[in-house]
């Protein structure tokens, strides 16, 4: 007999506000027995000492939190200049120091450009990569150090906000990948005083960005079950990039039993990922096979709990 989950079938999106001091894991935790949900998944973690928006996918809409975790991000974050440590950010030990030269806010400038547009990053080891089964920052609490090959990434805008002599704020948008940590730790040798980060938030990533996000305490305090679920986006906000195709109740149906299903013509090209829908109700993902025949991909389960 199949165990049972424990909790409700929640469905939605929450746009959490996660908080400083906590892991990306623990908050979802939190969250999850907030709302009293079954199952519960972020798109992507935040550092214990970064807060902002993360995403967590409730039910159902874990099925497809994977389209997130390419999304471009924005950040907001703090660069203190003329120390390094050892994760680049203020919760590790510093091992570097050196005396910053009077800087102003052009300087900075002339460096941020260097770094907008594709770059080359090493991953830090204080990161969640694998090598060899294991986290990178595990073997780094170990003291153990192993080289990580450079990776491409894309930093589509990097702007300052604010500059006061040995200290900085930068606005950032960036691709998957990017490390706010290693950038400014690169910015920091090209300004050849080295730096470290003292704040980090997110600010977007991909469809979402700050408006709408809940912190912690705010969803605690709302009266009730009802009322939290309703503070949750629907599950298909997750795919809104993908063409859209709506089907007949006789093609809905061939598709809930794993069948190809006729549909009217369209302009969408084969192969192609649709979200597909039945008047308004959401069922999930399909496969284009022609102008007029669609297979499915991942659909909601929409059996009765």
């Amino acid at each position: 007999m199949a165990r049972r989950r424990r909790g409700l079938p929640v469905n939605g999106v929450l746009l959490l506000d996660k908080p400083k001091g906590e892991s990306s894991n623990r908050a979802l935790q939190r969250a999850r027995r907030l709302l009293q949900a079954q199952k519960a998944g972020h798109t992507g973690t935040l550092d214990p000492m970064a807060t902002g928006l993360l995403p967590v996918c409730l039910g159902e809409a874990t099925k497809f939190s994977a389209h997130l975790l390419e999304a471009d991000k924005v950040y907001r974050t703090r660069v203190q200049l003329g120390t390094v440590t050892d994760t680049g950010d203020a919760e590790g030990e510093v091992v570097e120091r050196y005396s910053v030269r009077p800087l102003t806010a052009a300087d900075i400038e002339d460096v941020l450009e260097r770094f907008r547009g594709e770059i080359e990053q090493v991953p830090p080891m204080h990161s969640a990569l694998k090598h060899r089964g294991r986290k990178l920052y595990e073997l780094a609490r170990e003291g153990r150090t192993i080289e990580r090959a450079a990776r491409r990434v894309t930093v589509y805008d990097a702007r300052l906000l604010a500059f006061e002599g040995e200290a900085f704020e930068l606005e950032v948008r960036v691709s998957k990948g990017t490390y706010i940590r290693t950038l400014a730790e690169d910015i920091g040798l090209a300004l050849g005083c080295g730096a470290h980060i003292t704040a980090l938030r997110r600010l977007a990533t991909g469809p979402f960005d700050s408006e709408g996000m809940l912190a912690l305490e705010t969803l605690e305090s709302l009266p009730g079950q009802s009322e939290r679920e309703a503070a949750l986006l629907p599950i298909d906000v997750l795919v809104a990039h993908l063409p859209r195709l709506n089907l007949s109740e006789a093609a809905r149906q061939r598709l809930a039993y794993g069948q190809t299903a006729g549909i009217e013509s369209t302009a969408i090209a084969s192969g192609a990922t649709a979200r597909l829908y039945c008047g308004e109700a959401f069922l999930g993902l399909g496969v284009v096979k022609g102008p007029q025949e669609v297979a499915p991909k991942r659909l909601l389960n929409t059996a009765a709990d």
